[in-house]
């Protein structure tokens, strides 16, 4: 019962961020985006037109429009998840029958092999060199024989058994584009909270944390690939209950590993199929991708979303994603053209086109009709700074919570130290979050963990800190995407905040640490086998160069998010989406 009323209490902790709803008819753009805790969830234009009957939103066409294109999407993933859930039958007696016939073949090859008293001479001396040697398995036969070997198996098999089944026509899914505060994001969120119960397999990924999944899926896969095992390890358990000589036995084990090697080189393929596998590898059915702020910033953004979304979108999966640019606006700066133009023709085939054309910056309009706009003070002199404390201290004062130094966990084994925090609440200095060597990795880790964030000594940003602005920005993408409560003690208004396209061209904000070289010269391939990742800008080398209009979006996006952050709407939206209520509300459920 203790712990019960300590939830509940816990769940009313953010009412000195909350004021009464405002009156007034406007688009909110996130705290009615989603509603975690109702049980039948309209669809997207059914939930739109009701809140703008309730003066919860005001209208707009280019809104509505996009509404109804994603509720008639939805009516239509019913039927399909039903589809999906035969294909997958379908699909896995057809894995399990071509891997008996594998296994068959295999053995049939040896006793052919055993035979041949010569074959059997060759392979124990190409042993005896391996053993020797400490030579990896794969050349105990010339590669280009143990090609062709593979290839004819596979062969074979789509005879004896047939080619891969074929999915289902997926429905095509939606590509939306447009102005900043235009409202994309929440009307995906939107059709997002609708497909729950009516498909397994959903994700809603920002663009900064599905390059970090992809990342992190890849280097698993990587260490697995490195890592030296004697060959006695890998001799599968089938393999060592044949009765076969140790000979045979280690031929057939080479075999299988052979095929897991072409299977690893197709890496992006493999990180694919995993994507949506979260415990729920036994649930079969439709998947449903919702990208936000898809881009393409750098070589290996365009090289992952090709191999990834097409390997997704060829198996069925329905992709709605939002992005400031039209597909074909991409890749202005014209990176891997030919990889480009198989990701342009794929989300062509698989996805609507269509735009939102309102000139309107929603965000600002809420905070130009909103009041008690206290949580961004400036500049930093003694007014301001009073007020920044004192808020801090009501927080404090309020939760009851003992401020202490704490260590969080960050993707890719890594941790971040908070030299301040209490009971989900984090004070920071800019320098701590922005000055160091952090990135989207490290800010999603403060996002998930923390409701409430305080940041201190913001200055005005320009080409002289350019790395600073950078993480700066993805900062706050990941605080809005989590939907946290950002306190702020900066230099100038939101507005003056960002100063430095006069100055010259920038790299674009948005691109995160993950560039095709790293500090210190390690490339991409030794990250991902290290795990270990550069934040630190970027470095002397970088390969990603875009245009100025990039920048712009990138500050334009930044602004808008932050006057959206002070607005009353937002704030009162925390306590209900912010992850660490949620997981409170998920533990109240259990009682």
């Amino acid at each position: 019962m203790r712990r019960i009323w300590n939830l509940l209490s816990k769940s009313k902790q953010l009412a000195l961020f909350s004021s009464p709803a405002s009156k007034f008819r406007v688009t909110a753009l996130r705290s009615y985006c989603d509603e975690p805790y109702r049980q039948n969830r309209p669809g997207p234009l059914v939930h739109y037109k009701s809140l703008v009957d309730q003066g919860k939103l005001q209208h707009d066409p280019y809104q509505e429009s996009v509404a109804s294109e994603l509720e008639s999407l939805l009516a239509r993933l019913e039927q399909y998840e039903k589809d999906m859930e035969e294909y997958h039958v379908n699909l896995a007696n057809w894995e399990k029958q071509r891997e008996n016939e594998r296994r068959r073949l295999l053995m049939e090859e040896v006793e052919l092999h055993q035979k041949d008293e010569d074959w059997w001479k060759r392979l124990n001396n190409k042993l005896s060199e391996r053993w020797a040697s400490r030579k990896r398995p794969g050349n105990m036969e010339p590669g280009v024989g143990k090609w062709v070997s593979y290839l004819k198996r596979e062969k074979k098999l789509d005879s004896l058994v047939g080619r891969r089944p074929t999915a289902p026509p997926a429905p095509k899914g939606l590509y939306i584009y447009g102005n900043v505060g235009s409202g994309k994001t929440m009307l995906m969120d939107m059709f997002y909270s609708a497909t729950k119960g009516i498909v397994k397999h959903r994700r809603r990924y920002h663009f900064h944390e599905a390059m970090l999944r992809i990342n992190e899926h890849m280097h698993k896969i990587w260490k697995s690939q490195i890592e030296e095992k004697p060959l006695q390890s890998t001799v599968a358990g089938w393999i060592m209950s044949l009765p076969f000589d140790m000979k045979a036995k280690e031929w057939l084990a080479a075999e299988e590993r052979y095929k897991h090697e072409i299977q690893i080189n197709n890496i992006l393929l493999a990180v694919a199929d995993k994507f949506f596998l979260d415990g729920e590898e036994n649930e079969k059915g439709a998947s449903i991708l919702c990208f936000d702020e898809i881009q393409t910033v750098d070589v290996f953004a365009i090289v992952a979303l090709s191999g990834i979304l097409s390997r997704l979108l060829s198996s069925g999966t329905i992709i709605v994603a939002t992005s400031n640019r039209a597909p074909n606006d991409l890749n202005e700066a014209g990176m891997q053209k030919e990889i480009f133009q198989k990701l342009l023709s794929k989300l062509e085939n698989h996805c609507q086109k269509v735009l939102i054309g309102s000139e309107i910056d929603y965000r600002r309009f809420i905070a130009q009709k909103s009041e008690n706009q206290v949580h961004f003070f400036w500049p930093i002199e003694k007014e301001a700074i009073s007020e920044f404390e004192k808020k801090w201290h009501d927080v404090t004062s309020r939760l009851g919570g003992r401020i202490v130094s704490n260590t969080i966990s960050v993707m890719f084994g890594r941790t971040l130290e908070v030299p301040e925090s209490f009971d989900g609440v984090a004070r920071f200095t800019f320098e701590y979050l922005c000055g160091r060597p952090l990135g989207a990795a490290d800010y999603i880790a403060v996002a998930e963990n923390f409701h409430t964030v305080f940041i201190s000594d913001i200055p005005v940003m320009s080409m002289r800190i350019r790395d600073k602005a950078r993480r700066f920005i993805t900062l706050i993408d990941e605080l809005y995407n989590h939907h946290c409560c950002l306190c702020c003690l900066a230099s100038s208004s939101i507005d003056e905040l960002f100063q430095g396209t006069e100055e010259g061209t920038l790299f674009d904000l948005e691109s995160f640490q993950f560039e095709t070289e790293t500090d210190g010269g390690k490339l991409r391939r030794n990250v991902l086998v290290e795990g270990t990742v550069s934040s630190a800008g970027a470095p002397s080398s970088i390969t990603s160069i875009l245009s100025g209009q990039e920048e712009l979006f990138a500050f334009h996006r930044a602004v808008s998010r932050l006057i959206e952050m002070q607005t009353p709407l937002y704030l009162d939206g925390v306590s209900n989406f912010h992850p660490y209520f949620q997981r409170q509300h998920k533990q109240l459920q259990q009682f």
